[in-house]
């Protein structure tokens, strides 16, 4: 057994971000390991994002092309797998964390008489994955001891997906997997769709978050105006959502959205586990608060030990004096 595979996802004919995510954990794991990594794209008429994953520094991207592949079903991208598997023998296959491979990554692995690392938030020597439990409070260490491919999916904003283009195009082999109608048991629905949102915080690049610390709802827009002045998103932590002063689509966190944006910039938030397990993966954390000893600080980049009333509207002053 050699090779990593890393199977990638696609919504509505375009790459799902968390499938960049899931690539830069394969990449890591390759470079620990020293094994090539390939790409796996399912479906019917995947040229063009075939080709697009061929721009990345793969060994080669594995187009897995069938008509009942056109809609996603458990049954068919299961059975599709598993023969791709069967025929490439991967020692290891890593997963995007998303609603779709938790409906049938876990029978592909039983299939193989293997189970499924799900949820990785870590990569270390050995390979050991980390898992989360108890919300963030403690972490697990996972170790493949068998023999057949070892499945992992990871979590969204747990691995920073990486743009470095390849010299070259990685070779694209077409893979035709043999599947009956009749082994189809289900009919293809409406891709699951979370509850409707009109701001996507896991594709910003630059948040700024606010907790508790702001006191009262009036004081909510001395957070926006920062956030106007950088170009970032508002978001929150959940106390500031449960109390109806930002919508929920707005909350950061455990029971929230996961981002990792190149500048997450905390107000008044103590730094919850609850909430470190939503954006420990930004880039850069910057964390003001009038406690010294508030856990944000164990994370944070940059820290402004001070009462945010004032802070805050001098940053949002400096800022746009700077952009004159």
């Amino acid at each position: 057994m050699s090779g990593i595979l890393v199977v990638i996802e696609d919504r509505e004919a375009r790459i799902a971000r968390i499938s960049w995510e899931a690539l830069a954990a394969g990449m890591r794991l390759g470079a620990q390991l020293n094994l090539p990594v390939s790409a796996v794209i399912l479906g019917s008429n995947t040229e063009s994002l075939a080709a697009e994953v061929a721009a990345h520094p793969v060994a080669k991207v594995l187009r897995i092309e069938h008509p009942l592949l056109a809609q996603y079903t458990a049954d068919g991208f299961t059975l599709a797998l598993q023969q791709l598997i069967q025929t490439e023998s991967p020692a290891y296959v890593v997963f995007p964390h998303t609603y779709q491979v938790r409906d049938y990554a876990p029978a592909l692995a039983a299939r193989l008489g293997q189970v499924l690392i799900s949820d990785v938030v870590a990569i270390d020597d050995g390979p050991i994955f980390t898992r989360q439990l108890m919300q963030g409070r403690l972490n697990g260490n996972y170790k493949h001891t068998s023999s057949g491919p070892c499945f992992v999916s990871v979590q969204a904003g747990a691995f920073r997906a990486e743009s470095a283009a390849a010299a070259s195009p990685a070779p694209i082999e077409a893979f035709t997997p043999t599947i009956e109608p009749t082994q189809i048991r289900t009919k293809p629905g409406q891709p699951f769709r979370g509850s409707s949102q009109t701001v996507d915080l896991g594709s910003a690049q630059l948040i700024v978050s606010v907790g508790r610390g702001i006191k009262d709802a009036e004081n909510i827009p001395l957070v926006q105006d920062l956030a106007t002045a950088l170009g970032a998103e508002l978001a929150a932590s959940r106390p500031i959502c449960d109390n109806g002063w930002l919508p929920m689509e707005r909350q950061v966190g455990s029971s929230g959205q996961t981002v990792a944006p190149k500048l997450y910039l905390a107000v008044g938030i103590s730094g919850a586990i609850q909430h470190l397990v939503g954006m420990k993966a930004s880039q850069c954390i910057v964390a003001i608060n009038k406690d010294p000893d508030a856990p944000i600080f164990e994370v944070a980049d940059y820290g402004i030990v001070g009462d945010l009333f004032e802070v805050v509207p001098a940053l949002a002053e400096a800022i746009k004096a700077a952009k004159t």
